[in-house]
């Protein structure tokens, strides 16, 4: 018998629309296909500050420029990730269409640990430069970050060569 969606596991992977991010959500979706769990797509909206929450959208020839909010901007460019891996990778399609996608704002690292205590999933997959160097060592990156801090598993997904 058929789980109810509501009751199946749940993984969370964090995008950022990058190559890294790209590699991670196929790695996520091909898992939640395998074990037929729930899929979650978070992008974090940087909180900066200063900032007043608008961009202005580029100028098509003949338009008026626009101000858009930047939980707009980020919607379309989770729309366009999205559909630019569905393309890349159809064998996913399905999980990505049933995906659950969350955009919040704030401090990435903090909002990540927020939505997992908020989710409970089963797995916390990211994307992870594996960049290595005596700053990096120091300072840490939000990866090795959320690694240490995260009450769940954590999946770093490294970038293809």
């Amino acid at each position: 018998m058929p789980e109810d969606e509501e009751e199946k596991k749940r993984i969370l992977v964090a995008v950022d629309f990058s190559d890294n991010s790209a590699n991670a959500l196929n790695y996520a979706a091909n898992l939640c296909k395998r074990l037929d769990d729930r899929l979650i797509i978070l992008h974090v909206i940087h909180d900066q500050a200063g900032s007043p929450g608008y961009y202005t959208e580029k100028k098509i020839k003949g338009e008026k420029k626009r101000l858009k909010r930047l939980e707009e901007i980020a919607g379309e460019m989770m729309t366009d990730f999205i559909e630019k891996l569905m393309e890349a990778y159809p064998d996913i399609k399905g999980v990505l269409k049933k995906a659950d996608i969350m955009l919040v704002s704030g401090l990435t690292v903090t909002k990540i640990l927020q939505v997992v205590e908020k989710t409970a999933p089963e797995l916390l997959v990211l994307g992870n430069k594996g960049r290595t160097s005596l700053k990096h060592i120091l300072l840490g990156s939000k990866a090795e970050q959320l690694a240490r801090l995260c009450p769940i598993p954590v999946t770093l997904v490294k970038q293809e060569q």
